[in-house]
């Protein structure tokens, strides 16, 4: 009987979204478990696809103090010290699609091709950041840890 509820939850709390061209996102609870990319991450790159303005350009809604970057947002959490609080695994899904925890963010889904309203016809079928480039900024995010700020 134990087992047969634990599965049943396993199930409940379990989803695995992908389109043909992105690897599968198994998401677990709270939290995206498996990597998007077979390349490792790097929290260099990461905080440059932070900053970017033609990558991520996190820095348009969120903070984080000590970046070189001017005219950081405020509409989105401050990220100091998010690895703190976060697993990278948790990092991973609310960059990929933070919709499956909250349908009401105004946080972009950078991972979701499917049920996007108002995409430019050369962008449609198109993911915002690839899999390494979510990679690369769950990395520089984990690494922001609250003795480092």
């Amino acid at each position: 009987m134990r087992w047969a509820l634990g599965a049943m939850l396993f199930c409940l709390c379990t989803q695995v979204v992908a389109t043909s061209e992105q690897q599968a996102m198994r998401v677990v609870s709270d939290a995206m478990v498996a990597p998007l990319s077979d390349v490792t991450g790097s929290a260099e790159q990461g905080e440059q696809i932070f900053a970017a303005r033609d990558a991520g350009h996190c820095v348009l809604c969120h903070q984080v103090s000590g970046l070189d970057a001017p005219f950081q947002g405020n509409i989105g959490p401050a990220l100091g010290g998010i690895g703190d609080r976060l697993s990278p695994a948790q990092i991973r899904l609310r960059i990929a699609d933070a919709s499956l925890l909250n349908a009401q963010t105004i946080m972009p889904s950078y991972y979701r091709t499917e049920g996007l309203h108002r995409v430019d016809e050369r962008y449609r079928g198109r993911t915002a950041l690839s899999g390494v480039q979510i990679e690369h900024l769950v990395a520089y995010l984990a690494q922001l840890q609250s003795q480092n700020q």
